[in-house]
């Protein structure tokens, strides 16, 4: 059955409904007796009609294509593959050890390689979020702005790690001149 918005059927367990929204699979359907929405397969064999309305059906327009577009791209850049960057050879078969003030505590040791990896991840992360806030179609010029400079400041603190990496280009960059 092709009903449109506002179509009433009769639901055998959940009573009188209206149909609220419609996708090529499924019903969104308010039910008034029960105070709920569920969504229900358009061909639900056990639901009666009551009253149909036409499916009005919308043209797709080229900004819709191009929403649509731009979401694709900024899941498939999101989940391309990171850069592969190379760490410093003075630090491969490394050790990091965090020696705790109270003696009585132990050490922690992780390999620098694991340490390297959390940071290079830290940076990609970062890096989603930066596309995100600039892709984000609710946030106006100003907002965008005051949020890049949080993430700014966030890689100006994340350059004491620049040690690790192999190349100068893969460093961290803040905003300040010396970092």
């Amino acid at each position: 059955m092709d009903l449109g918005i506002g179509s009433q059927i009769r639901h055998p367990k959940f009573g009188k409904g209206v149909i609220v929204e419609v996708d090529l699979s499924y019903y969104k359907i308010y039910f008034n007796f029960i105070a709920e929405v569920k969504t229900i397969a358009r061909d639900f064999p056990n639901f009666e009609l009551v009253e149909k309305k036409e499916a009005e059906y919308q043209p797709i327009t080229i900004m819709d294509i191009e929403k649509a577009m731009e979401s694709v791209l900024r899941k498939v850049q999101a989940k391309e593959e990171a850069p592969k960057l190379s760490m410093a050879h003075k630090w491969i078969n490394g050790t990091l050890v965090f020696n705790p003030f109270n003696s009585e505590l132990s050490n922690k040791e992780i390999s620098i390689k694991t340490f390297f990896h959390k940071i290079v991840m830290v940076r990609e992360k970062l890096r989603v979020l930066e596309q995100n806030i600039n892709n984000h179609p609710k946030l106006d010029d100003e907002e965008r702005i005051h949020l890049q400079q949080y993430i700014t400041r966030i890689y100006g603190s994340l350059t004491t790690f620049n040690v690790l990496f192999a190349d100068k280009e893969d460093h961290f960059k803040g905003s300040g001149k010396e970092d």
